[in-house]
């Protein structure tokens, strides 16, 4: 397939040019000015912008909403935290097909008594380092990509996770948001890799504080008005061990809008409101304005760590935690979370490249997240320059999946009903009772 007259968006000069792009199985394999080529398929793409498939670095995805990430232009996702089990085969299909690419840890790891409750298929609590490391190699074993820990393990537990998945070459991602034993430093000088929420940092910055700290501590602390010094003074320490973020800021900004979340016109959010059935738990959450105090209100915090950090070169990655929060719409968020970026300081440049390049080296897949021979032709065939404005990912007009040509709307034609989906979620409970976890 030869794609024709489009401006090409090139990673390394962070410009766009002119040119055609050759694919063939799936790869290009030339982009250049006026190829020459006879035969097979042809999209022209004059006054186009073409742009790599963008790259989600913090999802739990699901069956019955997996093609709504492909179909707003999300063509890779970093699962931090389900079921191996249940992912399986997308994880091997490696973005063949509707769905997006998925590279996925298993079960997070927590301490008892766990903030997501007992352990179950997609969550661990360990009480001791034997616990721990024999739930690392049982993960390493069954193919998990990373290690994923939580804010409730131990800070010996924590240690022993992260010794045990470095004996086995395999990163560890923590989420530290709800953490009293571990910080972000003392989590890094550990051997973490990524911060999940740019979490951990809060707790360095003002001792005092967690998640459920008094308020007369939440008061004291300048949330809207953050200590640049303070902030760099943790930030490189964090860049010594070079530890990577992934913000999440859509997540604490749709939290602090609450009602008056971020919601764009897109097909995506049609045929979602349509079906009806996927994320039934944001209504309530938005009424009652949940978590606004406790999430929303570290916003502009986390936004400045963000930019601040990258200023320093440290690497930060966009993601959404999707489906999690009020309205973190899959696909459409991360759109979202590239305005945030460019909103804490970010330029279009270095937000685009958050979600292509950056994520796709810091994950060791140089295939993908750019435009170039022989790369994985995942891209995006766009109505307006996204350098002009971020806001112009949204004017996706065609999704090219290793080769293949999608509308939207044809991405989301077999997203399962209902009623399809409580017969599968019935098949999978019968299957994890057969299971060893």
């Amino acid at each position: 397939m030869l794609l024709q007259n489009g401006f090409v968006f090139t990673s390394h000069t962070g410009t766009f040019e002119k040119q055609d792009v050759l694919v063939q199985d799936g790869y290009i394999v030339r982009v250049g000015k006026d190829l020459d080529y006879k035969g097979g398929e042809q999209l022209d793409c004059t006054g186009k912008w073409l742009i790599p498939g963008l790259i989600d670095m913090h999802v739990h995805i699901k069956e019955h909403f997996a093609n709504y990430f492909t179909a707003a232009g999300i063509t890779t996702v970093r699962n931090t935290a389900g079921s191996v089990h249940e992912l399986r085969e997308m994880m091997e299909a490696d973005g063949k097909g509707m769905g997006p690419r998925v590279i996925s840890t298993d079960r997070l790891i927590d301490g008892p008594p766990g903030l997501w409750g007992e352990t179950s298929p997609f969550n661990k609590n360990v009480s001791t380092v034997e616990e721990a490391i024999a739930e690392v190699r049982r993960q390493v074993e069954l193919g998990a990509a990373f290690i994923k820990t939580y804010g409730w393990l131990s800070s010996e537990n924590f240690e022993a996770v992260v010794m045990e998945a470095k004996k086995h070459g395999k990163e560890v991602s923590t989420d530290l948001v709800y953490s009293k034993d571990v910080t972000a430093l003392s989590a890094a000088k550990m051997g973490v890799d990524w911060l999940e929420h740019a979490s951990g940092i809060v707790q360095n910055l003002y001792p005092d504080w967690t998640m459920d700290a008094p308020s007369e501590v939440w008061q004291q602390i300048p949330w809207d008005e953050p200590d640049d010094e303070k902030i760099l003074d943790v930030c490189k320490l964090l860049l010594a061990h070079q530890v990577k973020l992934c913000p999440t800021l859509v997540l604490y900004d749709q939290m602090n809008r609450a009602e008056e979340y971020w919601k764009p016109e897109h097909p995506v959010i049609h045929h979602l409101e349509a079906g009806g059935y996927q994320f039934v738990h944001w209504p309530g959450m938005a009424a009652a304005k949940a978590g606004q105090s406790s999430f929303g209100i570290q916003t502009k915090t986390i936004q400045r760590i963000s930019y601040l950090y990258h200023q320093m070169e440290g690497i930060v990655v966009a993601g959404t935690d999707t489906p999690a929060g009020i309205s973190t719409y899959p696909g459409l968020a991360l759109h979202r979370e590239l305005q945030l970026l460019v909103e804490a300081g970010f330029t279009e440049i270095e937000a685009l490249k958050s979600a292509t390049s950056v994520a796709a080296d810091s994950l060791g897949r140089p295939d993908l997240g750019r435009i170039e021979n022989g790369a994985v032709a995942d891209l995006l065939v766009l109505n307006a320059n996204p350098l002009e404005n971020i806001e112009n990912t949204l004017s996706t007009v065609s999704i090219v999946k290793q080769g293949v040509v999608y509308s939207p709307d044809e991405l989301m034609t077999e997203i399962p009903d209902q009623e399809t989906m409580l017969k599968r979620f019935a098949e999978w409970e019968a299957y994890f009772q057969t299971v060893e976890i």
